[in-house]
């Protein structure tokens, strides 16, 4: 299903988010687990956050300079203790980000609630004291990092990277909203009645499925999408970010040649470490950044399914998918939708608008052809 190349996340333009994404300026002397005390009270010298967690929040600066080191807090902790943030975890996050320019002077700078598109964040690759402060968080825990003004030579590292360098403190306030960790799947029982020329599916629970492909059997000719255990969430929609676990095998042999549950591919497991067998995958759905089938037959799905797609070749690597390493003929997936969630409207490039002096010399261009022309006939 998945395109070779690395799923590439649009990220604020914060310290927090740059560091999330590995591209960013991040000073080793930052990446101590030591300067991230959560369980301390919250630091006075941080702003005040108010409101409620999921929600546009409120902000007051105290009336100091902005901190030159980097301080985190805990400004709500959220009450499920059973849907506690793991080290692996792929967390859900609304984040407001402020420039704290002076004494109880600060502006906001973004706002995920602005178009309701929070950020997926990928625990494992956060820098640890930004990912320390975060495990062991309920969900519904609000999060404040401050970092401070940057230093001369971090502001040439920023200019180095085309960036500008941010004036002031940088804050970012992290609103926890959902988490999806190793293993999820979702809940119900399957169906069982698929149809006499479909495959069958035996749920194996937290690891993965048992697919089999009904014996001298042609593959149906256009995408299938059979939901196996229906769920009750949103519909997904065109442009979502959406998280599943999945399985595919191809229809000419039955054999499994990607999953998310990489026990038993052995080649898999060797590439990425075993450690990442059950970890969620998530990427952007109906805007051709997967296989065509997967547009087709996903969107439209309730979040909490599992669904059964079978996409004939056309719509999955086509007539050279071998020449490309990729696989041949029809696929055969079986997918948990575990969450879906608005994704950030790309920004619209603004017409170029053509100064009136620009075009004028065009249009004294077509006076000038015309008067030679009216002499050259005199």
């Amino acid at each position: 299903m998945r395109r070779r190349a690395a799923v590439a996340l649009a990220v604020p333009v914060s310290a927090l988010m740059l560091g999330a994404s590995g591209c960013g300026v991040i000073p080793e002397e930052w990446q101590t687990p030591a300067l991230m005390r959560t369980e301390q009270e919250y630091d006075s010298r941080l702003p005040v956050v108010s409101g409620a967690v999921g929600e546009e929040p409120e902000i007051s600066f105290p009336d100091i300079e902005p901190p030159t080191e980097r301080i985190a807090g805990v400004a709500h902790h959220g009450t499920d203790d059973s849907a506690l943030i793991r080290d692996t975890d792929l967390v859900v996050a609304h984040i407001v980000e402020y420039q704290w320019t002076d004494k109880g002077k600060g502006e906001q700078v973004s706002s995920t609630y602005e178009h309701d598109a929070p950020e997926l964040l990928s625990l494992t690759r956060m820098p640890d004291d930004l990912a320390g402060s975060i495990v062991n968080q309920s969900v519904g825990s609000r999060i404040v990092f401050l970092f401070p003004p940057p230093t001369e030579e971090e502001r040439s590292q920023y200019e180095m990277m085309g960036q500008e360098p941010p004036e002031g403190a940088s804050v970012s306030v992290v609103d926890i909203v959902a988490r999806h960790g190793k293993g999820d799947v979702v809940p119900g029982e399957q169906i069982t009645d698929v149809g006499e020329d479909m495959p069958t599916v035996i749920d194996k629970g937290r690891t993965m499925p048992e697919i089999t492909i009904p014996e001298d059997t042609d593959p149906p000719k256009d995408v299938k999408a059979i939901p196996l255990i229906e769920g009750d969430g949103p519909e997904i929609t065109k442009g979502q970010n959406i998280v599943v676990q999945y399985t595919g095998v191809r229809w000419d042999d039955g054999e499994v040649f990607d999953s998310t549950w990489n026990t038993g591919l052995e080649d898999r497991a060797a590439a990425e470490n075993e450690d990442t067998d059950g970890d969620p995958l998530h990427f952007q759905i109906g805007v051709g950044g997967v296989i065509e089938g997967w547009d087709e037959g996903l969107v439209g799905q309730r979040v909490g399914s599992r669904v059964l797609l079978v996409i004939p070749k056309d719509k999955a690597y086509g007539d050279k998918a071998a020449e490309r390493g990729q696989p041949e003929g029809t696929l055969v997936f079986v997918v948990d939708l575990l969450g879906a969630y608005n994704s950030k409207p790309e920004e619209e490039e603004e017409p170029e608008v053509v100064e009136e002096s620009e075009a004028a010399p065009e249009e004294a261009k077509d006076d000038e052809s015309t008067d030679d022309k009216e002499n050259s006939e005199e």
